[in-house]
């Protein structure tokens, strides 16, 4: 079988697709042909080695996809041969909260991920993909989407007439965008692209501030709601960008940290976090419970995910540096045949 690998050291030039050996099925295990695989940043920080420095070699990368059941190990019962799935993030994340052992099974790193013709994983790890999408929607789902719903329905518990800030139109801000709509929010987002921004209004949200253009976003955000601010902020940005979200938040809201696309580290004032009653809530995906929550969500509003564009398997490298320059809106995917 195929499978794309960073071997000999980090850097899209060490990625390469190579040859491995077929997988069997052990017991409690499934066997996986793998349909297509979504990136997401964390992706392309691993291969390029900036995520973790220290992770072993060689890595089979991506930790988002979808794929059919075609061989169960003994004991096997919640799928069986023929069913579409989608493996969880981190696979031993069940239910219940995160603990250092169950983030020490992400796919992607420090496990191998999926971006490979075959797979080999546990029975629990996996879930049914709703039957109105696609195998590149589908794909969307495991991170982005669990991503969403945590910030927004499990931290968040955002209702309807909520405000809710969105930054950016990457793959977690489209489907954030797409999941507050349905939540009955107003959806507020931020991106450097007016094109994009009347995009997004497409897809329901009410408002949009170009941040380049209008480098106090925060200030503007929160004009536009009357001088009050947003109850949620979902926060992509990271270091480069929470004092401007510390702006646009309301008395007592939440700031979703999800992303540090600008960065991890900077000089911040706290003061605005204490004396605004802010909470600041890290989001890293979710469980098995909180994806198949999602699934019964997506499947009920019939939601489909925004896929930007798809490459074909062979050409791996080329999504990697499609998704670093910036220019997608929504997800990036391959697809394997």
């Amino acid at each position: 079988m195929r499978v794309w690998q960073i071997g000999d050291g980090f850097g899209l030039e060490n990625l390469a697709c190579v040859e491995r050996e077929e997988l069997s099925a052990g017991p409690g295990q499934v066997v996986i042909a793998m349909r297509a695989v979504s990136l997401n940043f964390r992706d392309y920080m691993m291969v390029q080695g900036f995520y973790n420095p220290r992770q072993r070699l060689p890595l089979v990368p991506c930790s988002d996809g979808v794929g059919e059941v075609i061989a169960v190990g003994e004991g096997v019962s919640r799928v069986v041969p023929g069913d579409r799935v989608m493996p969880i993030f981190a696979q031993a994340w069940i239910c219940g909260r995160p603990s250092r052992d169950k983030l020490k099974t992400t796919l992607g790193g420090p496990l191998d991920g999926t971006l490979g013709e075959r797979m080999v994983v546990d029975q629990e790890s996996l879930v049914i993909v709703p039957a109105h999408l696609s195998d590149e929607e589908a794909a969307c789902l495991p991170c982005v989407g669990v991503t969403a719903w945590n910030a927004l329905v499990c931290e968040g518990r955002v209702a309807a007439g909520d405000r809710v800030l969105i930054l950016g139109t990457g793959g977690v801000a489209i489907f954030a965008t797409q999941l507050a709509g349905v939540l009955g929010a107003e959806v507020f987002v931020t991106s450097s692209s007016d094109a994009k921004l009347e995009r997004v209004k497409a897809l329901g949200a009410a408002h949009g501030v170009n941040y380049r253009t209008t480098p106090a976003w925060g200030k503007a955000i929160k004009a536009l709601t009357g001088g009050e601010g947003v109850d949620h902020v979902v926060e992509l940005g990271g270091a480069g960008t929470l004092e401007e979200s510390l702006r646009a938040v309301r008395i007592g809201g939440q700031i979703s940290l999800i992303g540090a696309l600008s960065g991890a580290a900077q000089e911040l004032n706290v003061l605005p976090i204490l004396m605004q009653h802010v909470r600041v809530q890290g989001i890293i995906v979710g469980s098995r419970e909180m994806f198949e929550a999602l699934n019964r969500a997506v499947s009920l509003h019939a939601l489909r995910p925004v896929v930007d564009r798809v490459f074909e398997f062979e050409e791996a490298r080329e999504a990697f540096e499609y998704l670093a320059s910036g220019e997608h809106f929504g997800k990036v995917c391959v697809r394997i045949a």
